[in-house]
């Protein structure tokens, strides 16, 4: 079985078609069998393809471990606001929280972050000695200077205090066997990575979905006002600082407009446009098909309305959360952010409940659909970061009309109208905030996280914010102290005893 040992023992540089299709351009100049970590970074084209294995472990959050398991799924289920195929102990026991340590995908986040990081790693160490462009070197390292702090970032969400490996680890390394890191430590490492790669040369925005600046803001907009709040409770000069970076990528005007359709979030043709910020790319080519898996993985279970040969239902939202949208909201319209049927051979199948047609790919799954399940998954998009500068402003400053027009710009797309300012206090403009978080950015692993930093949870059927750990949640949970990280691998522990004690409560 994986460990953390044997992933951060050895580096993966990888050049994989799920990124940039250049990579293939790449391929043709190196002969990869005799490659070794001594021998590489000789040139700059080897110090390209290093950094493509880099944005690699974003596919994590797509990969499968069983059926109807993913961890953008896992992510998802514990916020009580979605149902799940029968079939997985996993994903119904995230619902009810209940879950073991030795769940796969609890390790599979573990080992996908942890084996980027390790090539990260390798890359930082390794690319400043690489005779090229000294801007694009440094560009390069930006690149991965970002990467890492987004790992980081996540690991240290979902696991709380893990090892802070920085250096390229061998077998023959004196901390083989790390220990685990304080969470502000971990976090004093993110910040200084974002930093490097904020002044380093990035250009503002790229078309293809590399890292650039506006990308990196983006993060650091959202890891400051994490900050802010729980476990770190920074206050005041994290929220100044998260509304300050979401400022500098709003006013940058890289992803504007918001898209004009819904559809659009989910369809082929845009693709890294318009509000998207960061996504984990899967990309068609010539004689391959795309492995994202996201369309097969909502599909209400054996409705019989896609092309695929399974239909998991691996999660839906239940009809409480639709409902707690407001009258005329376009987003809980049908075949808006989700459906209740699909037309297929003129038939009108119908679900008994509702699907994510926010991650419905027609293009594959419909009734003349190919089958490519090629669909990307989105990290970060604009309207995020707009309600990231409307929640961290109302902090610092309360109301004010910039941070309204935030709230407006997202409301006036679903066809909603917004208070004026003066309708509004502190108090309650945060609520219309986290509510929109919810509503705008629903199913898109937003609300766990919030609940985390927050410790508040959204009472769907009374539309306010209700204490996470008292509240009994619409699927009849109460959200419980243990479930705010997930479990440190138990093979992990296993392996190495310097890893104990376990998060609270986890076996």
């Amino acid at each position: 079985m994986k460990t953390l040992l044997n992933t951060i023992g050895k580096t993966v540089i990888i050049c994989t078609i799920l990124f940039f299709s250049s990579c293939k351009d790449f391929l043709k100049e190196d002969n990869k069998s005799s490659i070794t970590q001594e021998n590489y970074f000789a040139n700059a084209n080897q110090a390209q393809i290093a950094v493509v294995g880099v944005y690699t472990g974003l596919n994590t959050f797509t990969m499968r471990s069983n059926y109807g398991e993913s961890p953008f799924i896992s992510l998802e289920l514990p916020v009580g606001h979605s149902k799940t195929l029968g079939q997985s102990a996993h994903n119904n026991n995230l619902i009810s929280q209940r879950n073991s340590s030795v769940e796969l995908p609890f390790r599979d986040v573990w080992i996908g972050f942890y084996k980027a990081i390790a090539n990260a790693n390798q890359a930082i160490a390794k690319i400043p000695g690489v005779a090229m462009d000294e801007n694009k070197k440094k560009a390069l390292l930006g690149e991965v200077y970002f990467l890492r702090a987004f790992y980081y970032y996540h690991l240290v969400r979902i696991y709380g205090s893990i090892p802070l490996i920085t250096d390229i680890m061998t077998t023959a390394s004196p901390d083989f066997y790390p220990e685990r890191t304080s969470v502000d430590k971990i976090y004093e490492l993110i910040d200084s990575d974002l930093k490097i790669a904020e002044a380093s040369g990035l250009p503002n925005y790229d078309a293809n979905g590399k890292v650039c600046l506006g990308m990196v803001k983006s993060l650091m907009s959202s890891v400051y006002l994490t900050m802010a709040g729980f476990p770190l409770n920074k206050g005041n000069d994290y929220y100044a600082l998260a509304a300050k970076k979401a400022e500098e990528v709003i006013d940058g005007g890289w992803y504007a407009p918001l898209f004009s359709d819904y559809v659009y979030l989910h369809d082929r043709a845009h693709k890294l446009k318009n509000e998207f910020i960061l996504q984990v790319q899967t990309l068609i080519g010539t004689n391959d098909v795309g492995t994202s898996g996201i369309a097969q993985l909502i599909i209400p279970e054996k409705s019989g309305i896609s092309k695929f040969a399974d239909e998991y239902g691996a999660i839906t939202p239940i009809n409480e959360f639709v409902g707690s949208y407001e009258a005329g909201d376009k987003r809980a319209r049908e075949k808006q952010y989700f459906f209740t049927d699909y037309v297929k051979n003129g038939v009108a199948i119908k679900f008994g409940g509702y699907g994510l047609f926010k991650y419905w790919l027609e293009e594959a799954a419909g009734q003349n659909g190919d089958q490519k399940s090629d669909e990307n998954w989105t990290l970060l998009r604009l309207p995020e970061i707009m309600l990231v500068y409307a929640e961290a402003s109302n902090e610092i400053n309360g109301p004010t009309e910039k941070a309204l027009n935030q709230l407006t710009t997202i409301r006036n797309r679903a066809g909603l109208t917004t208070p004026a300012i003066g309708t509004f206090t502190k108090d309650s403009f945060r609520e219309s905030i986290w509510k929109e978080r919810y509503h705008e950015l629903a199913y898109e692993n937003k609300a766990y996280f919030d609940i985390q930093r927050t410790h508040k949870v959204y009472n769907l059927k009374g539309g306010k914010f209700e204490d996470a750990f008292t509240f009994v949640n619409e699927s009849g949970v109460t959200f419980k102290n243990q479930y705010l990280l997930w479990p440190i691998p138990s093979d992990e522990i296993n392996t190495n005893p310097k890893l104990k004690p376990q998060n609270q409560g986890w076996d």
